[in-house]
């Protein structure tokens, strides 16, 4: 943090060098200097640490792993068990949002009806729920698992303008995100990218939009890595053809709104992409259908002028998959994409799926056999436990209980009578042996050194 000029000068004089040196920044172009981020960064500097411990370790697992797999979480609870079971990112998915966990407090389709702040705040929730899994770990005396997790989070089309992007990935930042997709779609006409009726905007004013979410990650100082997803491959609509890039698409017809309607496919999708890719660390053409072939021609396209330039798939729930392919490719299908350069692999809408089929199922059966059918939840509940370390089972010790007994222990110097899971219905009859937590003896001792 400064607010000396000469000082600032010298800030600005070695991020401009680390930005021409660092790994980090190959491929990278930004049509802004150092000297525009530090005018708008302002005079003081907030750290946003889970958002760069997020971007860092997502960065580096990209370079490692052969891919990263993730799943959509719609709650904090169902990131604690995707990490808990040994996935290494999380995907934050608009469309879950709009279904279920906005500001609204609505049920909506995905065509950008939530309020512009509801991811972000998911996001936030679900790093406050994996903080909790970590302190409530940690003071058990377990650290073998790294919880936090890098989210890749959903930014629809912008909500707006440039201004509304720059805002919105500001807002992504601070809620922790470690990765940010914006689409080629008209912000005010979005759609899910498996329905009809999408209108991109023309290919410069997509640039524009990447360009102002780097620069709001420049602004924030974080090293957040920024995916660019085209619509083209399906979408039928564009609202102006100012850009040279698209006019090829465009079939001379309009619309009753006065877009132009325009040829979709594979060789559009390319061509944006190709456009995008100088502004991004990733890029996703959203597919109507899982196809190798498909996929390795966009990867191919890619590839031919940005060789290495980094790649996503959605393995999406809107595709029958079973009915497109069968079993042995179904099986090998995320090793394939990957020896294309598709790093990052990622199932939109898994928790809505997972949550309300386990639900549905649940309730089928309560209703037919009542606690038998519970019980029967339990037991699958246990023999997890047992095989798999699942830990939900004891959801008194799960939310952290035991973690707030502790702090009450610390504040009390072991006196406190009025700790919950001592003596609980959860300690009885769910654990064999009591939990790694202070006891109130050595409590005592820890406050008395």
């Amino acid at each position: 943090m400064t607010s000396n000029g000469n000082s600032s000068n010298g800030n600005s004089l070695h991020q401009q060098n680390d930005w021409a040196t660092n790994p980090r920044w190959n491929g990278i172009t930004r049509p802004y200097s150092q000297a525009d981020v530090e005018k708008l960064r302002g005079s003081v500097r907030v750290e946003h640490t889970l958002a760069k411990l997020g971007a860092e370790r997502l960065w580096k697992l990209l370079h490692e792993e052969e891919f990263v797999r993730a799943l959509g979480a719609t709650t904090g609870n169902q990131a604690v068990q995707q990490v808990k079971a040994g996935l290494k990112a999380i995907y934050v998915s608009g469309w879950q949002v709009a279904a279920d966990a906005n500001n609204a407090g609505q049920m909506y389709p995905d065509q950008s009806l939530y309020p512009a702040d509801s991811v972000p705040n998911l996001i936030r929730r679900i790093n406050q729920a994996l903080m909790r899994a970590d302190q409530v770990h940690h003071a058990e005396g377990k650290n073998e698992t790294y919880w936090f997790a890098p989210m890749v989070a959903d930014a629809e089309a912008g909500f707006g303008g440039n201004l509304n992007a720059f805002e919105l990935m500001k807002a992504m930042i601070e809620a922790g995100a470690a990765c940010v997709h914006f689409e080629d779609q008209l912000s005010s006409a979005k759609k899910c990218g498996h329905l009809a009726g999408k209108v991109l905007v023309p290919t410069v004013e997509a640039i524009h939009k990447l360009v102002a979410a780097r620069l709001a990650a420049d602004v924030m100082g974080v090293p957040t890595l920024i995916l660019a997803r085209t619509d083209a491959d399906s979408a039928t609509l564009l609202t102006s053809d100012i850009d040279p890039r698209d006019r090829e698409f465009i079939t001379g017809e309009r619309t009753a709104e006065g877009f132009f309607r325009i040829r979709g496919g594979i060789e559009s999708a390319i061509a944006r992409g190709l456009a995008y890719a100088p502004y991004v660390d990733l890029i996703w053409c959203e597919t109507s259908k899982p196809d190798l072939a498909e996929a390795r021609e966009f990867a191919e396209g890619i590839h031919a002028k940005y060789p290495g330039k980094m790649l996503a798939y959605n393995c999406s729930p809107s595709f029958n998959w079973k009915k497109n392919l069968d079993d042995a490719t179904i099986a090998r299908f995320q090793d394939e994409l990957a020896s294309m350069g598709y790093k990052f692999q990622f199932i939109t809408l898994a928790g809505f799926h997972a949550l309300n089929l386990t639900m549905f199922d649940l309730a089928r059966t309560y209703k037919q056999s009542g606690m038998t059918a519970y019980c029967e939840l339990q037991e699958k509940e246990f023999e997890s436990e047992r095989a798999h370390d699942y830990e939900a089972v004891k959801h008194q010790r799960f939310v952290g209980t035991g973690y707030f007994d502790a702090v009450q222990q610390v504040i009390t110097s072991g006196t406190a009578s009025t700790t919950a899971m001592e003596g609980s219905t959860e300690a009885a009859q769910f654990s064999q042996a009591k939990e790694a937590l202070p006891t109130k003896a050595t409590a005592s001792a820890a406050a008395a050194d």
